[in-house]
């Protein structure tokens, strides 16, 4: 493939935007660079992103913050026990034709079709609701009745959930977690960032958050992305991490098999190209390295992967099996493809 498309201008275009964004994100939310650089990434991807992380890490506040840098509409979605699918995707209503006295029905939109959607603690509405975000988020349309409706582009799902509560949630099912591009975890600040968090949230606070880009120069960013070029040897390396997580995989480590109940499919393989051609650019490469790749593994796969018994009693998280995996599969080119083991993954 050429990277002729890929001009220095583009690289320039999107980096600037990403550096922009980021100046004006960085005006509410202190700290927290590799949670806002996966949001980034996600966003020029193409992708949708789910946050997990306990209260009070301002993972709604980032969310809300981003969609003020980007000029769309936004909306944001609280989950509760009691959300119904057309609260979200919207409903057919009976409307009477005042000069006909006839009676049609009248889709009214739900606040699905916005640009930016916060699902905000999605975990806490029940699976029938949860499943209404399915085709959403995968075909960008949703069907009521028999009229399928069109979403608007770009489309661009944040979700957030808190890992900790066990009452009122309900576990969101590995379908729906598949179509997150990204599974990111927000972590506690560091001592130096929560000070100046706590200075600066206990004063008066101003903010003077710009609008970085419309819809259109989004979309226009997203194409650019897909022209990034990726050489054989990377996906390559893509493919082996992806398909070393499959149980009975010939060349699979013994450690997959023992601790893990299922493994990644192909949308993984292509969220890790995706975001790795995303991540070169804004890091202003015109190309892909196996380092982007092993960047975004555990964001990736981490939602992709079941643990067993067995690992969970061993205190192992799908995180330790990636780290794992990053360690066991050589990222040189001659290395990989000589690897006796990942040999059998490349015939397979």
């Amino acid at each position: 493939m050429s990277d002729s498309s890929v001009t220095q201008e583009s690289i320039q275009k999107l980096n600037k935007a990403y550096e922009d964004i980021r100046a004006q994100i960085r005006q509410v939310i202190i700290g927290q660079d590799q949670v806002i650089d996966h949001l980034l990434v996600a966003l020029f991807s193409r992708g949708h992103c789910l946050l997990e992380g306990v209260p009070g890490l301002a993972k709604t506040l980032m969310i809300s913050t981003l969609a003020r840098t980007l000029s769309m509409d936004f909306a944001r979605i609280q989950f509760t026990p009691d959300l119904m699918p057309s609260d979200i995707t919207g409903t057919d209503v009976i409307q009477e034709n005042k000069e006909t006295g006839e009676r049609v029905f009248r889709f009214i939109e739900g606040p699905l079709f916005h640009n930016v959607v916060l699902a905000d603690e999605i975990n806490r509405t029940p699976p029938k609701t949860q499943a209404a975000l399915l085709e959403a988020m995968q075909e960008r349309q949703v069907t009521v009745g028999r009229t399928r409706h069109l979403l608007p582009d770009p489309f661009f799902v944040l979700a957030t959930q808190n890992p900790i509560e066990q009452e009122g949630t309900y576990t969101l099912p590995e379908a729906q977690q598949d179509r997150f591009m990204f599974k990111v975890f927000v972590d506690y600040p560091s001592f130096e960032e929560e000070k100046l968090i706590a200075k600066a949230t206990t004063g008066i606070q101003t903010d003077d958050i710009k609008a970085v880009l419309s819809g259109d120069e989004i979309i226009e960013l997203q194409k650019i992305v897909r022209q990034v070029p990726v050489t054989d040897h990377v996906v390559d390396y893509a493919l082996a991490l992806v398909r070393q997580t499959r149980i009975g995989e010939a060349g699979a480590p013994d450690f997959v098999n023992d601790w893990l109940s299922w493994g990644a499919g192909p949308r993984a393989v292509q969220n890790l190209l995706l975001g790795g051609k995303a991540r070169a650019l804004l890091n202003g490469r015109s190309h892909v390295s196996t380092d982007d790749i092993a960047e975004l593994a555990k964001p990736v796969l981490r939602h992709r992967i079941v643990t067993n018994f067995a690992a969970e009693s061993d205190g192992i998280t799908t995180d330790s099996v990636v780290e794992k995996l990053l360690e066991v599969t050589p990222s040189k080119e001659g290395e990989l493809t000589s690897d006796p083991r990942l040999q059998k993954i490349f015939a397979a």
